[in-house]
């Protein structure tokens, strides 16, 4: 049960995230536009390889515990 729920805390907290992440791409700074297509690249590498190291993690933390 305390996993369930420690998942459900992870994935509801990298929806957020991602939300927020996106809501802030959306956001038109003149500056910052030139860039824009960088970042986002950026962002979307270090979201997934978050994402990969998680699962990783989580199926380790299963098959390793007593």
């Amino acid at each position: 049960m305390k996993l369930a729920l420690a998942l459900l805390l992870v994935i509801i907290i990298g929806v957020a995230a991602l939300a927020g992440t996106i809501s802030a791409a959306k956001k038109v700074d003149e500056d910052y536009g030139k860039s824009k297509k960088k970042s986002i690249v950026n962002l979307s590498i270090i979201y997934g390889v978050v994402f990969i190291g998680s699962i990783v993690g989580v199926a380790w933390y299963i098959a390793v515990r007593p």
